[in-house]
């Protein structure tokens, strides 16, 4: 689609430039609000945080491919861009596994609330989730390194993505594939943890007698709702392909991957503009 270039990194950059306006006023806004400092509105600034950091970690890369068609990288900047973009998909799962749980005390014991996540509870909980999205990112480069890259170095997306860049070696790679699978089944933990907190949401709300009261539970959880579908359907759908569709176009290969970067920097701070106006 060279032909395209232009006019796809016409739409890149404008899709770009609202994402990071849009994640740089909530955090804005949740900084100088002080009624906004309340643990889901914390959470939510992490959320953003973790969306600048995917935008900023594949932007450079997009631009130069679809502005300047300049197609090549260094395998160093490969492995750097791998995980600070795994990293910052590590954090944001993390977070809405969080913001699942914070919904679900906010609804089971709204009393309580406020006792049971204080504001150095929120910390501790930000700062140890972190460290381990670290930590179970950081071998990955290093990892990387140990390889031997003989085959044709074509990844099949516009950024470095793991196992992408793995399929290049021909060394063995048994590490590799055995500690992805572990990293892959912790953040599969994470949407299996969320289904699991908003099923328990559920059975609260259908024990609601009223219905004005089920749909002003129910909106609470809305926009959450939203950014985890936003977030796993690209996801869940490109590991599909990769594993079960080998034979699908490479450019709905490309799409499906740009979205996984694009759409949810973009779209999370319109999800949650209206709880914040409110």
């Amino acid at each position: 689609m060279e032909h395209a270039h232009i006019w796809v990194s016409i739409s890149i950059c404008l899709m770009y430039f609202l994402a990071i306006l849009g994640n740089c006023t909530i955090l804005f806004f949740i900084k100088t609000e002080t009624s906004l400092h309340e643990p889901m509105y914390y959470f939510l600034s992490v959320l953003a945080f973790s969306d600048l950091g995917l935008s900023i970690s594949s932007l450079p890369t997009m631009l130069r491919i679809f502005l300047f068609n300049a197609t090549g990288i260094s395998p160093d900047a490969c492995f750097a861009q791998e995980f600070f973009i795994h990293g910052f998909s590590a954090v944001e799962s993390s977070i809405l596994f969080i913001m699942s749980i914070d919904r679900l005390i906010a609804i089971y014991s709204p009393l309580r609330y406020t006792s049971i996540l204080t504001s150095a509870r929120v910390i501790k909980i930000g700062l140890v989730f972190a460290a381990l999205c670290i930590m179970f990112v950081l071998p990955f480069p290093f990892i990387l390194k140990r390889l031997k890259f003989c085959k044709k170095s074509l990844l099949s997306h516009s950024y470095c993505l793991h196992r992408d860049v793995v399929k290049l070696a021909c060394s063995d790679d048994r590490v590799n594939v055995i500690y992805r699978l572990f990293v892959a089944l912790t953040a599969l933990l994470d949407l299996v943890c969320i289904s699991v907190s908003y099923t328990r949401i559920l059975n609260i709300v259908l024990d609601i007698a009223s219905h004005k009261g089920r749909l002003k539970v129910l909106n609470t959880c809305i926009s959450h709702i939203c950014v985890v579908l936003i977030f796993y359907v690209p996801i869940i759908t490109l590991a599909i392909i990769h594993h079960f569709a080998k034979n699908v176009s490479p450019v709905v290969r490309v799409i499906i991957a740009d979205i996984f970067l694009l759409v949810p920097p973009l779209m999370n701070p319109f999800m949650y503009s209206e709880e914040l106006a409110d």
